[in-house]
């Protein structure tokens, strides 16, 4: 899941960028309205937060107004100081999908992203991902193989998430450079490797069959046949 961060404030914006990447998410972040409106226009989003009061000219409404006016459905969490209730309706009524005040919980934060991305995903996206006895939980972001939890970190469930998705294709590693570390070259690492060594100790050490499987000089597939 993508999210763009248009907030102004760097405490407040780390405070939300670590919480999401915890939780999970891919992050950017930006703190000018100039430079939030061409990411938010010109990108692909999951979800944008975004500060109603922005420095410079471009504030946050607007980019609100104008993702819409290009005929976007990016879910929208719009957040502000501003908490009276004229200010709220005007937030949603230029297309905001939520409004949420400043100071805020980052638990309440993430409750509310969660619930735009269900809304926004209609009902032919899934909740949940199988292969054979493995099941992710999409939302909660959590892992079980048996009906035994599984404790991955959040690259690790963003990695086996993507192959479960190809479950019974080959998946190469610029495949799982580009979509899981967001990485348009080959920075000549190992860090898939110790990745995918981590993640087969843990859902595939203790159970049977193995699921995880290494296609030699191709990458890498999930399922019960190699």
């Amino acid at each position: 899941m993508g999210c763009l961060v248009i907030e102004d404030e760097a405490d407040t914006a780390r405070y939300i960028c670590n919480g999401l990447k915890e939780a999970g998410f891919a992050t950017a972040w930006c703190r000018s309205g100039a430079d939030g409106l061409h990411l938010a226009t010109d990108e692909r989003w999951d979800v944008v937060i975004l500060d109603r009061m922005l420095p410079g000219e471009v504030e946050g409404l607007r980019i609100v107004e104008t993702v819409r006016a290009l005929g976007k459905s990016t879910p929208i969490l719009v957040l502000s100081a501003l908490a009276n209730l004229d200010e709220r309706l005007r937030g949603l009524r230029s297309g905001g999908d939520d409004y949420l005040t400043k100071p805020f919980a980052f638990s309440e934060l993430l409750s509310r992203v969660q619930a735009l991305l269900r809304r926004s995903a209609g009902p032919d996206e899934p909740s949940e991902l199988r292969v054979a006895d493995l099941r992710l939980d999409l939302w909660r972001r959590r892992a079980e193989r048996a009906s035994r939890p599984i404790a991955l970190q959040p690259r690790e469930f963003r990695l086996l998430e993507y192959l479960v998705r190809h479950q019974g294709q080959v998946v190469t590693r610029t495949m799982l450079l580009e979509s899981v570390w967001d990485y348009h070259f080959d920075p000549q690492t190992n860090v898939i490797d110790v990745q995918i060594s981590r993640l087969r100790q843990k859902i595939d050490k203790d159970f049977s069959p193995p699921l995880l499987h290494t296609v030699r000089g191709v990458g890498y597939m999930i399922g019960v046949d190699a």
